[in-house]
């Protein structure tokens, strides 16, 4: 059975933060498609840290119908109906979710979970869309990386309104 990969997507400022000071996304564009569709027709496993998945939540009740939402938390309490929940050892359950029958999985965030898992080498793939403004503050993406990660450029976007999609291979070591 073929891997799953796992795809880091997201959305940043010029000056990489992926949240403003307050925690704020309203800087992210959503006035078109962004090649969205095209990457949602790629998974059906989304992969949440515990604050990105309330975050989320809030701004959309739905979260993406049809799609499998799996939040990884330290707390072995967290529990929510519908939602797989990944406590503990993350690369040992991360490796297992990779070897499932399905699509790709994409992991939504946050920084913390996207740092650990990088580290542990299970990011496969990235898409980042720079925005075309600087924050000056706020939450970075990878705020404690202490080890250098060589990418591979797959693909280059660009939009109208100066938004700018990476598309990243993940060399492993």
């Amino acid at each position: 059975m073929k891997r799953r990969k796992i795809i880091l997507n997201l959305c940043t400022s010029l000056d990489f933060f992926i949240e403003g000071a307050q925690g704020e996304i309203d800087w992210c564009f959503i006035d078109q498609d962004y090649s969205m569709t095209e990457f949602l027709a790629r998974i059906d496993t989304i992969l949440f840290g515990r604050k990105s998945y309330e975050q989320l939540i809030e701004l959309m009740p739905d979260g993406f119908p049809g799609k499998e939402r799996v939040v990884c938390t330290r707390n072995p309490d967290y529990t929510v109906d519908g939602v797989r929940v990944i406590p503990g050892d993350l690369p040992k359950s991360i490796e297992m979710l990779t070897h499932e029958p399905g699509k790709d999985i994409w992991l939504f965030g946050g920084s913390d979970l996207a740092q650990s898992m990088l580290a542990n080498q299970l990011i496969d793939e990235m898409m980042i869309s720079v925005h075309p403004l600087l924050l000056g503050q706020g939450k970075p993406l990878f705020p404690g990386l202490t080890s250098r990660v060589a990418l591979h450029l797959t693909d280059c976007r660009t939009f109208s309104t100066g938004l700018v999609q990476l598309f990243y291979s993940v060399v492993k070591s």
